[in-house]
């Protein structure tokens, strides 16, 4: 079996996920606290990935990325290229399509602690980013854990996006998912079933260990 999509998938999920831990997270915060008028506005935005078709989201993001769109032009600008069948260009795309899995949960994990810690914390002379380390991120510890298995898992199985934006490159953007469909394109259902079989046990096994966890977590909070 060729192993180099499933490598490539890996990290793949990997540096999404610890691109949209570091993007998610701010937003999150302020989403969770903020009573701005636009907070609605704004969170239909980042959720509109769950219910719009992955192709959409692929179609406009290979038109902005192009070599006509603005972000084309900008990486052009910077010497970069453009994104669009590269590595780098699943990144970004999977990083938009991924957002609303990790900023969900964090966002709730934030609402759900309230504002008394914040507030008894101030009152000891904490200031506002010593609260956040030192109160607010411990205390939606479940909230970063669920992000980051879903953004994880959910970009582990992305299909649509990936196609639109990176094509089907070996070794650079032919990921597990294309992969499969590659299998079944070319009756090769063997290899296919192999890898899909692998998926549906990555899957069931990351869900279940998330729910493992955190219902530890919870029974300990409760304790």
């Amino acid at each position: 079996m060729d192993w180099q999509p499933v490598w490539l998938t890996l990290k793949l999920a990997s540096l999404t996920t610890l691109l949209l831990l570091l993007v998610g997270t701010p937003i999150a915060w302020w989403l969770g606290q903020t009573r701005n008028r636009f907070k609605h506005a704004i969170s239909a935005v980042v959720a509109l990935p769950i219910v719009l078709p992955p192709t959409v989201i692929g179609f406009y993001l290979l038109l902005f990325l192009g070599p006509n769109g603005p972000g084309g032009a900008f990486t052009q600008w910077l010497g970069l290229g453009t994104l669009p069948f590269t590595f780098a260009g699943l990144v970004v795309a999977s990083v938009f399509y991924s957002l609303p899995f990790v900023v969900q949960p964090i966002q709730n994990a934030f609402e759900s602690m309230g504002k008394r810690p914040l507030e008894v914390a101030a009152t000891l002379g904490a200031g506002g980013w010593d609260r956040f380390i030192s109160v607010a991120v411990p205390l939606a510890r479940p909230g970063f854990l669920t992000a980051m298995v879903l953004g994880f898992a959910h970009t582990v199985g992305e299909f649509g996006v990936v196609l639109m934006i990176g094509g089907n490159i070996p070794g650079e953007t032919k990921v597990l998912s294309v992969a499969i469909y590659d299998h079944v394109e070319t009756l090769e259902y063997g290899q296919a079933h192999l890898l899909s079989a692998g998926m549906v046990g990555f899957a069931f096994l990351v869900l279940l260990g998330l729910y493992l966890v955190n219902g530890r977590i919870g029974r300990g909070e409760r304790g």
